[in-house]
C-alpha cells in the first residue's frame, strides 16, 4: 500500500501543529482549564487539533478524524486520522517538554502510520510498522533481553495502583536497573530511539495508542496490551524493546 500522500500530510501536520503550539508552551500567561475528568486543557490543545483537522479535510476531504479535544467525523471511513495534538499536558503547563503531539493513521481500524512530535526539542519519530525514523535517520530499540539492564519509564506512578495491580507493577519496577516517570507519548519516543527499554501505561485513550504502535513496531519493538493481546484498541499498553525481554514484563506483570 503506497502511503507516500499520506505520509507527505503527516509532516504537513506536525509542522502545522508545532507552529501553533509555540507561543503557548513555557509562557506563564497561557490559561489552563479542566475537563470534566480533571484532566488539564489549554488553547494550544484545542487550537492545535482545529488547524490538523482543517488540513486533512482539505486535502482528503473522504477521511475520517477521530480527536481528543473535537470528537469524531467519519470515524467508519477507510483512512482515519487519530490526533492528540498535546499528549502530556500536564509537563506542558508546567514547562516540561516532554509533552508531544501524537498523530496516528487508520488503515480499516488499524495503525498503519504514526508520529510522534516533540517539537521544542527538535524531535520527529515516524513509523510505518516496517521503519521508523527519528527526523530522518532509521532509529532502532536497543537490543536488551534482562530486565536487570532495562530502563523502564511510564507517565504517572500513581496510576498503576490506580488502575492495574499495584503490587505486580511495583516488582517489575524493582527488577529493573532504572525507573522513570518520562513518559507519555515521549517515552515511547524514547524506546524507539534505544534511549529506554520499556515504556509502559496502565490505561491508555484511543488518541495516545494509534500513533504509537507504527512507531514502535517500525523500530522492531513489540507493543501489546498487559495480558499479551493486540494493543489497538485497548485500555492498557506496553512496550518493550525485544520479545524476550516484553515476555519477561508481562509475566512479571500477570505473577
Amino acid at each position: 500500500m503506497d502511503l507516500t500522500a499520506q505520509r507527505e500530510l503527516l509532516t504537513e501536520l506536525c509542522t502545522a501543529s508545532a507552529e501553533f503550539i509555540a507561543p503557548y508552551f513555557g509562557n506563564p500567561g497561557t490559561k489552563v482549564e479542566f475537563k470534566s475528568d480533571d484532566s488539564p486543557v489549554t488553547a494550544a490543545d484545542r487550537g492545535a487539533e482545529e488547524v490538523m483537522r482543517r488540513l486533512i479535510e482539505t486535502r482528503f476531504p473522504d477521511h475520517g478524524i477521530i480527536g481528543e479535544e473535537h470528537g469524531s467525523a467519519r470515524e467508519d471511513a477507510e483512512f482515519v486520522w487519530v490526533l492528540d495534538p498535546i499528549d502530556g499536558t500536564k509537563s506542558f503547563i508546567t514547562g516540561v517538554p516532554l509533552w508531544t503531539t501524537l498523530i496516528g493513521l487508520l488503515h480499516h481500524g488499524q495503525p498503519v502510520l504514526g508520529a510522534i512530535n516533540q517539537p521544542t526539542l527538535g524531535q520527529l519519530a515516524i513509523g510505518d510498522g516496517t521503519t521508523t525514523t527519528l527526523n530522518g535517520q532509521a532509529v532502532h530499540c536497543r537490543p536488551t533481553t534482562r530486565l536487570s539492564e532495562a530502563t523502564l519509564v511510564t507517565s504517572d506512578h500513581l496510576n498503576l495502583a490506580a488502575y492495574q495491580d499495584g503490587p505486580a507493577c511495583d516488582r517489575l519496577i524493582q527488577q529493573t536497573r532504572l525507573y522513570r516517570t518520562w513518559a507519555d507519548g515521549y517515552g515511547y519516543l524514547m524506546l524507539a530511539a534505544g534511549f529506554v527499554d520499556i515504556s509502559m501505561d496502565p490505561i491508555m485513550n484511543l488518541w495516545d495508542l494509534a500513533a504509537l504502535i507504527p512507531v514502535v513496531h517500525g523500530a522492531g519493538g513489540t507493543i501489546t496490551d498487559w495480558q499479551g493481546g493486540g494493543p489497538y484498541p485497548a485500555e492498557s499498553a506496553i512496550a518493550a524493546s525485544t520479545p524476550e525481554l516484553h515476555a519477561e514484563v508481562l509475566k512479571t506483570l500477570q505473577s
